[in-house]
């Protein structure tokens, strides 16, 4: 089973989903067409990201916290 351990600092979370939030919401109102959705599903990636505390990229790159940065 895969444990994934939190990789992102409090305060990247709380960016990821605002700006995940705020690119879905333009990207639904003002990006016609396929595009406005594609983005819309990176938006919803990157507040998902957020949400969970884990950066399957970052992992990749091995990011880790520190105790002082949770």
């Amino acid at each position: 089973m895969l444990y994934m351990k939190t990789n992102l600092p409090g305060w990247e979370r709380a960016l990821r989903i605002g700006c995940g939030l705020c690119t879905g919401v333009v990207a639904l109102v003002a990006v016609p067409g396929v595009w406005g959705w594609v983005l819309a599903a990176a938006a919803v990636g990157a507040m998902g990201s957020g949400l969970l505390g884990f950066c399957p990229a970052c992992a990749l790159l091995g990011r880790r916290l520190d105790r002082q940065d949770r």
